[in-house]
C-alpha cells in the first residue's frame, strides 16, 4: 500500500491532540464496560463449556486494549479531517457500533443472553465494517485501522455461537 500525497494529513498535530484524549477515553470505557458486567469472574460463565479455540482470559484484556487503541486512532484521524456530512455519518456510525460493543458484555455476562450476543455481535460487526468502509473512503489510514477489529468481531461472533451451541439453554432470553 502507498501512501499518495493525498493522504498525508495536512495536519498531523490534530490527529495527536485527539488521540491524547480518544485513546485512553475509548480503552477506559470498553474495560469498565468488561469490569462492570461481571465478565469472565462470574460463575457462570465458568461453568460453561468453552471451545477449545478460546484464548486465554488474559488474552482478552491484551487484543481489547489493542483494538480500542487502534479504533480510537482511526476515530481520530478521520475528526482531524474537514467536517463534511459524509464524515460526520461515519463518526455517527462509529459511535453507534461503538456503544453496541459496550454494551455487549452486559448482554452477554449480566442478562447470560448468550444467544441474543452471538447477533447483538453480527449487528456490531455490520456496523462496524460499514464504519470502517466509510472512514477507507474519508481517510484509508483510518480505514485500515479498524481492519484487525473486523478480524477479531468474526472470531468473537464465532466464539459466541460455540458457546451458545455448546452450552444448549444455558442462557437467557434477552427479553422475558
Amino acid at each position: 500500500m502507498t501512501l499518495r500525497t493525498a493522504d498525508v494529513p495536512r495536519n498531523d498535530k490534530g490527529i495527536w491532540k485527539r488521540a491524547l484524549w480518544l485513546v485512553p477515553l475509548i480503552v477506559i470505557l470498553g474495560s469498565l464496560s468488561g469490569i462492570l458486567s461481571n465478565s469472565a469472574e462470574g460463575e457462570w460463565y465458568r461453568g460453561l463449556e468453552k471451545p477449545s479455540f478460546q484464548p486465554p482470559g488474559w488474552a482478552f484484556g491484551a487484543a481489547w486494549t489493542t483494538l480500542y487503541t487502534m479504533m480510537a486512532l482511526a476515530l481520530a484521524t478521520v475528526l482531524n479531517e474537514p467536517r463534511t456530512a459524509k464524515r460526520d455519518a461515519a463518526v455517527a456510525i462509529f459511535v453507534v457500533q461503538l456503544v453496541l460493543n459496550y454494551a455487549w458484555s452486559f448482554v452477554f455476562f449480566s442478562l447470560e443472553a448468550i444467544e441474543a450476543a452471538k447477533w447483538w455481535i453480527l449487528a456490531i460487526l455490520v456496523l462496524a465494517a460499514i464504519a470502517a468502509g466509510r472512514f477507507w473512503r474519508i481517510r484509508p489510514l483510518a480505514g485500515a485501522l479498524m481492519l484487525p477489529y473486523l478480524l477479531w468481531l468474526i472470531f468473537a461472533y464465532t466464539l459466541n455461537s460455540a458457546i451458545v451451541r455448546l452450552n444448549p439453554g444455558a442462557g437467557s432470553p434477552l427479553f422475558g
